[in-house]
């Protein structure tokens, strides 16, 4: 045997027996294909060849023999890739005493909410953004914007609904002002 030869040569080696056969009864195919074993052992695979594994994963049901509840559970679980979760607004045991804070982040100052500027917009101004108009302003326009709004925010049109009929009202008011503002 010269040096550098090995055996059996390298390259293509058919051999007459597979290295590993299909799991299926009866089947003498090489097993290529994994599926795993139940829901329970995702990490436990048979092997199959082709036509088996395709048999195989038509017919398998990772839900099989779990209740709703657990089933919705389960989906519920996946949504956040298996992590744990908390209401929005808390911070799930974050304790910032243990953090070193040195610009404040974490303090109560910085989360509170700014008190609202009073608004420095005249009352034209205020009703051109609740009509959702802009200056310059014709009495056409505002008729035309008044009606659309009435019939989208009217009590009536929206089953009686509350805040329907508070912007109803505000829209009404709108229209009064920006009305006087035009014959003035």
């Amino acid at each position: 045997m010269k040096s550098g030869m090995f055996w059996p040569p390298r390259g293509k080696h058919e051999s007459s027996v597979p290295s590993r056969l299909c799991d299926h009864p009866g089947c003498d195919r090489a097993g290529e294909f994994r599926a795993p074993k139940s829901r329970d052992c995702l990490r436990e695979y048979y092997w199959f060849c082709l036509d088996h594994v395709r048999d195989y994963n038509s017919s398998w049901d990772y839900y099989a023999g779990m209740r709703p509840e657990e089933i919705e559970r389960m989906v519920r679980f996946d949504v956040t890739w298996q992590r744990p979760t908390w209401p929005l607004g808390h911070m799930g045991g974050f304790d910032p005493d243990k953090v070193r804070d040195p610009f404040h982040v974490f303090t109560e100052e910085v989360w509170q909410r700014p008190p609202p500027r009073p608004s420095a917009h005249s009352p034209e101004q205020a009703a051109l953004q609740v009509m959702q108009l802009q200056a310059p302003l014709t009495v056409e326009a505002l008729k035309a914007r008044y009606k659309e709004l009435c019939k989208l925010h009217h009590p009536d049109a929206n089953g009686g609904d509350k805040d329907a009929e508070e912007r109803f009202k505000r829209i009404g008011q709108a229209y009064k002002v920006l009305m006087e503002s035009l014959h003035s």
